[in-house]
């Protein structure tokens, strides 16, 4: 009689391979080979706990037990340890569900995340996966549509447009070929709820794409990936032709008779390609050059058609809505933001890592209750939320609610729900100067407020720092901010003021003002 086989998991993410956990599963083979352990490996996706990754799981009778951060030499000890039954060690962070960074989560698109093998069909079906596609094959486009727009979806990439009514416009405009084009261009510092997506949960983002394919009347879509993400190329690749194979895409969906091919486009390597229209230019083969809206790419997008451009967490979020229905996610939330919104912390966090949790919550809960804090031990002193034109947040901001409106109204933005921190070593001046020098490196030079700008910004800056006729030149910094946020083509440009200006008023010292300069700042 052969001896049991224990199920082990090891997170193939591109966060657990960068620490090692390619050479910490190769150990777990190699040493249960060399004791007659009869062992499953599965390389799971992230479970978003990045402090301690290599996250090891082992399944046992009592649900899933983790270990980590473990490294490649942990490795007898833990099997000493009786690790296959989940033994007590050093490294055992008990029942993975119970951990309380995971436990106080509402995790509604991340629920299979770290849970399954991320290129299993199998296993996505087993944990409720293409639900929502098969409903949404029940129905015709505006029923679709109309679900989308009732759960009160909107944009995930920064922008957050309504989903439904972009969607409504695609269905409603008559054309003999339409896209769906997924923004996969994550470039936002601190962000990564695209690339845990795409490389740990890929089938929900492709039964998403399919879900808005059917509601608009597409059959051509793509998925444009930053270049820099080559595990998640590799992995959204693989799953398409699983898809393909198993008839979830291709001439006829599940036998539907409704067509819809996916395929995947490296980006070009630039920030400003993650803009919606220098995006569209970039996978029709030219150069990413943001275009002049109207017309918008609802009307006239990817070679002129109509197109719906979403970014991975919008579409990933459709399944969700159409298997368990728009009510239910709309339940989630506050005000006008419903639903739940992946927050990814970075930076000098001592816990960074993805809190997936509905609207409303604080900064300081994310800060405080799951980041524990500064990763140096010192006091935070600036917080920049969403990517690296999202304002910085100060002390006395952190209770405002996490929402789209809260933050409208105090200056600042969700974006994409990237949170980087900064201990109060930071030189906000040094970080002001650093978002004009960003843009002025990445802008397309479509637009001179953004092009030109820019490099003004850099120059007026110096001469703060530098005390040449420092008030005047603050002066006109304002007046260069406003040119950039009014005038500019795109959110390149139109947000660069924000990091510049939100330092500028709350930390008015590090630009070599006095401080209650703070008081009458606009």
């Amino acid at each position: 009689m052969s001896a049991a086989v224990t199920k082990i998991f090891v997170p193939r993410d591109s966060a657990a391979l960068a620490v090692g956990a390619d050479d910490v599963a190769a150990a777990l083979q190699r040493e249960a080979a060399q004791r007659g352990l009869a062992i499953e490996l599965v390389r799971n996706g992230s479970r978003g706990l990045f402090w301690l990754e290599p996250l090891v799981e082992v399944a046992t009778p009592a649900g899933r037990i983790a270990y980590g951060p473990v490294a490649p030499e942990d490795v007898p000890a833990l099997l000493d340890a009786g690790l296959l039954a989940g033994g007590a060690h050093a490294l055992r962070q008990g029942a993975t569900d119970d951990i309380p960074y995971l436990a106080r989560q509402e995790r509604l698109t991340f629920a299979r995340m770290g849970i399954t093998d991320p290129l299993s069909l199998a296993d996505y079906e087993a944990h409720q996966g293409w639900a929502g596609l098969r409903r949404a094959l029940a129905l015709d486009g505006a029923a679709i549509v109309q679900e989308v727009t009732q759960s009160g979806l909107r944009g995930r990439g920064g922008a957050a447009f309504p989903a439904g009514i972009k969607w409504r416009t695609v269905q409603q405009t008559a054309a003999e070929q339409k896209y769906i084009v997924c923004n996969a261009d994550e470039g936002d510092s601190g962000t990564y709820s695209d690339r845990m997506t795409l490389e740990g949960d890929p089938f929900m983002l492709i039964e998403g794409m399919a879900i808005a394919a059917l509601a608009v009347g597409a059959t051509r879509g793509y998925i444009y990936i930053r270049s820099e993400y080559p595990h998640a190329i590799a992995t959204m690749q693989e799953a398409i032709r699983r898809a393909s194979a198993a008839g979830f895409l291709g001439a006829s969906i599940c036998g539907s008779g409704h067509a819809f091919e996916l395929e995947v486009r490296k980006g070009a390597g630039s920030y400003v390609c993650g803009e919606e229209t220098a995006m569209l230019e970039s996978i029709e083969g030219k150069r990413g050059v943001v275009r002049a809206k109207p017309p918008l790419p609802a009307i006239e997008g990817l070679f002129g058609q109509p197109t719906v451009i979403n970014n991975v967490i919008t579409f990933a979020t459709a399944p969700l809505i159409l298997a368990r229905g728009a009510q239910f996610y709309r339940d989630y939330g506050m005000g006008r933001s419903h639903g739940t919104l992946p927050f990814q912390l970075a930076g000098n966090i001592k816990h960074g890592g993805l809190v997936e949790k509905a609207f409303g919550l604080t900064l300081r809960e994310l800060l405080i209750d799951f980041g524990g804090g500064s990763a140096s031990g010192r006091p935070i002193k600036a917080v920049q939320v969403g990517g690296p034109l999202g304002a910085y947040i100060p002390a006395s901001q952190w209770d405002v609610p996490l929402d789209y409106e809260a933050y409208a109204a105090m200056g600042a933005v969700l974006g994409h729900g990237g949170i980087v921190v900064h201990d109060d070593t930071a030189d906000m001046a040094q970080l002001a100067r650093y978002a004009m020098e960003f843009c002025a490196i990445e802008s397309c030079g479509k637009c001179t407020p953004c092009r030109i700008g820019s490099t003004r910004g850099v120059e007026v800056i110096d001469r703060i720092k530098a005390d040449q006729q420092r008030e005047q030149q603050v002066v006109l910094l304002r007046d260069l901010c406003d040119t950039m946020l009014h005038g500019s083509l795109c959110a390149m440009g139109g947000m660069t003021p924000y990091p510049v200006l939100s330092a500028l008023n709350h930390y008015p010292q590090d630009f070599g003002l006095a401080a209650v300069q703070e008081a009458s700042a606009s």
